[in-house]
């Protein structure tokens, strides 16, 4: 796209639209997103001299790759959600057992550039085109799929990102925030698709960034979700949980984490879905609308 003053779409009030409504009579969508990445321990990170190794700050990473992960798999799988995972894709080289783990539990797997060491708004424009086909690629050939959707590193594009992602076959994607429903842009044909995802029901933002509280993260999932789901009773909404297993992966966090799960489990109207399905259903809704 141009550089312009806003975005791809146009202006649209919430108060303006048709009403949105998800696959059996459910009201509010819930897509829980880990954060899943990877950090070599050679490269720059957070701004560190990448000649001396960051220990501790890539070690709480690495925690969440080894631990982490698995805890928070238990925890979705025991409650029947299935996740859509923001993947680095060198994740599928370096640690394939997640990858293996996250296919067993019918996880979707969208792009999140090669590595969060390497975010692409910074690149060259040849170089940004490689990696993300790159990124994709590895991708499909180790959970089989090809990803539907992509979450920048740190939500971030260049002018030219989505166009990128259009062509090498991005149906979604979750960087714009601005919304409680999905979206189309005028990208691509088909249109690319903006999809609900959250800066601040996002434990990165919350624990790591403002160091509130596991117990207070899990207070605001709830209240977000009491919210939402109101809302929903008049049009659908979407919700999302952003997470990354080296933080909500803790042993003294996921508890909180788990009783917010249990509080949303516990409503009649919840739609536990992936990015994926979100999208299908919405498109689906809206095309018939047309």
């Amino acid at each position: 796209m141009d550089p312009a003053r806003y975005g791809p779409f146009p202006y649209s009030p919430i108060i303006d639209r048709p009403k949105l409504r998800w696959p059996n009579g459910k009201k509010l969508a819930v897509w829980v997103v880990p954060n899943i990445e990877f950090f070599p321990l050679d490269e720059r990170m957070n701004g560190e001299d990448p000649s001396m190794p960051n220990v501790f700050a890539w070690a709480r990473r690495d925690y969440g790759n080894r631990i982490g992960v698995y805890r928070l798999m238990d925890a979705l799988s025991q409650r029947g959600i299935r996740a859509t995972v923001a993947l680095n894709s060198e994740i599928c080289t370096e640690h394939p057992r997640i990858i293996e783990r996250g296919c067993e539990l019918g996880w979707e797997f969208m792009g999140h550039c090669q590595s969060n060491a390497r975010p692409i708004h910074k690149m060259e424009p040849a170089e940004e085109r490689r990696v993300i086909e790159a990124t994709l690629s590895t991708i499909e050939k180790a959970s089989g799929v090809r990803p539907a959707g992509w979450l920048g590193s740190g939500g971030n594009e260049s002018w030219r990102t989505l166009e990128n992602l259009s062509e090498f076959g991005v149906r979604y994607v979750a960087d714009w925030i601005n919304d409680d429903q999905p979206y189309v842009m005028n990208i691509g044909k088909p249109p690319m698709v903006s999809i609900p995802y959250s800066a601040d029901i996002n434990d990165t933002s919350q624990i790591n960034r403002k160091n509130i509280t596991s117990e207070f993260f899990g207070r605001m999932i709830r209240r977000q979700f009491d919210v939402l789901l109101s809302e929903s009773q008049t049009t659908s909404k979407v919700m999302c949980i952003a997470l990354h297993p080296w933080i909500i992966g803790q042993p003294h966090r996921i508890g909180d984490f788990t009783e917010a799960l249990d509080y949303i489990c516990g409503h009649e109207g919840v739609w536990f879905a992936t990015g994926r399905e979100i999208i299908d259903a919405y498109l689906e809704q809206t095309a018939h609308a047309k």
